[in-house]
């Protein structure tokens, strides 16, 4: 199985959850699985900006509580896992600084390649969600205005002219603002690849507005985070 074929391009609309480890015990992490299994949603992302949990534990008790993929969403070089489905092989391209355009992909490199778990080469663009979220701050990375559509779309299209698998445009954990649908909409009609969104999408309004405008997978982190009821709402 493919995840990026079964799941990024078969032209349905797909749901993510994200699941931060340092968030997380084994035992709380195979009890939110068991809730996203009979949820609507379709794949659970695994990752977070700063993880001192072992990703491999956490991905193990999630495997052991549903058949949905399992992908690795990496904010450094240690969040590798053979255990996963699948990686997200992440570039910020939005922004530059050579550790998160490059420098990580680097250091992991012979990891990943060892453990022979399938990737996907994304371009990931932040754009500004209305305050300075830990992806911002970590990467140091001044996100994309978020009235500037013409520079979010040029930078996916350098993306995609690069190679890049897919685009994943993010406002950032716990954002004020999600990705705009005129965002969503200006980049989707001027790339050919999934895009993913995620980033302050707290209601199912805002799922659908995000799907409306052309995502093929919304990514939910703190939203059930915060309410793990929330998941019932996850639908198209």
């Amino acid at each position: 199985m493919s995840i990026f074929h079964d799941f990024f391009t078969d032209g349905k609309k797909r749901i993510a959850i994200l699941v931060d480890p340092d968030k997380h015990t084994s035992d709380s992490a195979a009890r939110l699985a068991k809730k996203i299994d009979s949820s609507r949603a379709d794949m659970i992302f695994v990752g977070g900006s700063l993880v001192s949990n072992s990703v491999y534990d956490i991905i193990t008790a999630i495997k052991s509580a549903t058949n949905k993929p399992v992908v690795i969403f990496p904010g450094s070089p240690h969040q590798v896992s053979a255990n996963a489905d699948a990686m997200l092989m992440l570039s910020l391209v939005s922004g530059r600084n050579p550790q998160f355009l490059i420098g990580d992909a680097v250091s992991a490199a012979m990891t990943i390649k060892k453990s022979a778990i399938e990737t996907i080469s994304t371009a990931y663009i932040l754009i500004d969600g209305g305050r300075c979220t830990a992806v911002q701050y970590v990467s140091n990375t001044t996100p994309i205005p978020a009235d500037k559509v013409d520079i979010a779309v040029s930078t996916a299209v350098a993306a995609t002219l690069l190679g890049m698998k897919a685009i994943y445009l993010e406002a950032g954990s716990g954002a004020l603002n999600p990705v705009s649908p005129k965002i969503i909409s200006a980049v989707k009609q001027n790339t050919d690849v999934p895009l993913i969104v995620g980033g302050g999408l707290r209601s199912q309004d805002a799922i659908k507005q995000a799907f409306t405008a052309g995502a093929d997978i919304v990514v939910i982190g703190s939203a059930v985070e915060v309410d793990e009821g929330f998941l019932a709402q996850c639908a198209i």
